[in-house]
């Protein structure tokens, strides 16, 4: 197409603008990338890396600084002819209107449903349970943010989940190698996380554990791993995309129960099932209105071949990551006809 724009958000700070920079360039584009302030640090190695493979000058470059500043100039300079976004909804939908009318790949948020049925195994939904909603501290958009479970296996459910916790989640340093929850990346996150879990106490909800910011460590970023009992649909951890390490647990009475809430939210980006009924799960998978579906598996297990994004019309983006899919969206078709008569 020409140029391509690429704006990454501060989570996941190579896999991010990678996924969108390597077929931006594949497809013999240039590119322009702004990543998070930050992360820039991050950035600047990753930069050095494209650039120490060889890349011609002027081909790849990297502009740091505020995203209101730099990413709005990105994305509506008539000299960029295709943008990557991947972050927030608000944000994006603001890139959206900057760079309208070029072509456009957005990756934007979701709340990840995790649907445990009653004939689920149970000890593998609570197992994949810790990877979806602790790994990075909650901070993806592929992080399982509301779980549906089965009125007929909730509390046994949510009792594997606690000794699952006990036994493999440690807070800590995120260098310590014995570590598997670290902080979370700045303070409007961990606001959030506090503002979240106040409303659904409020509301109603159970505390079953952590709900707070853990003590003793070098900053106030450090949260415990939290888990809510008896979530309501109203509750903003069950409409908003929460970012942070916590399982709010609702009940359902049947899985059309699931597929009606997941379906009714304006979310569309991912979801998740944990049955042991093969054509269960694949009805399931046919009937959800997201754009990627694991069954019995975390909703953070994700692989890069694979096509990612949300569901049209849905507020979770447009297009799709993954393989050969970005490398559509930054080619330009074009069509020749020639007559020989």
């Amino acid at each position: 197409r020409g140029v391509v724009g690429i704006i990454s958000p501060w989570n996941w700070p190579y896999t991010m603008p990678a996924e969108m920079i390597a077929p931006a360039l594949a497809s013999g584009n240039a590119v322009v990338w702004v990543p998070a302030p930050s992360t820039s640090v991050c950035a600047v190695k990753l930069a050095e890396c494209i650039v120490d493979a060889g890349v011609p000058s002027g081909v790849f470059n990297m502009v740091c600084g505020p995203g209101a500043e730099v990413g709005d100039e990105v994305a509506a300079n008539p000299g960029i002819q295709a943008v990557g976004f991947i972050g927030s909804i608000e944000t994006g939908q603001k890139v959206a209107a900057r760079a309208a009318g070029k072509a456009l790949l957005l990756e934007m948020g979701g709340n990840g449903p995790v649907v445990i049925l009653d004939d689920a195994d149970l000890d593998a939904a609570a197992e994949e349970s810790l990877t979806s909603a602790f790994l990075g501290a909650g901070q993806s958009c592929t992080a399982g943010e509301r779980f549906l479970v089965h009125e007929r296996v909730y509390d046994a459910y949510l009792e594997k989940l606690g000794r699952a916790i006990e036994r493999e989640i440690k807070l800590g340093d995120p260098f310590d190698p014995t570590t598997t929850l670290g902080p979370l990346n700045n303070e409007p996150t961990a606001g959030k996380m506090d503002q979240h879990i106040t409303d659904a106490l409020e509301g109603g909800a159970e505390l079953i554990s952590g709900g707070s910011r853990a003590k003793g460590f070098p900053t106030d970023l450090y949260y415990r791993p939290t888990v809510l009992g008896k979530v309501g649909a109203g509750m903003r951890v069950s409409r908003e995309e929460t970012f942070g390490p916590i399982i709010p647990a609702t009940i359902i009475r049947d899985e059309g129960e699931a597929i009606r809430t997941i379906n009714s939210s304006p979310y569309g980006l991912l979801s998740a099932v944990f049955t042991q009924d093969l054509a269960r799960g694949l009805r399931f998978a046919e009937a959800v209105r997201t754009g990627w579906v694991n069954i019995n598996a975390s909703s953070n297990h994700w692989e890069s071949h694979l096509p990612f994004g949300g569901r049209s019309g849905s507020l979770s983006g447009v297009g799709r990551v993954g393989g050969r899919y970005a490398m559509e969206t930054f080619t330009e078709f074009k069509t020749v006809i020639l007559s020989l008569g």
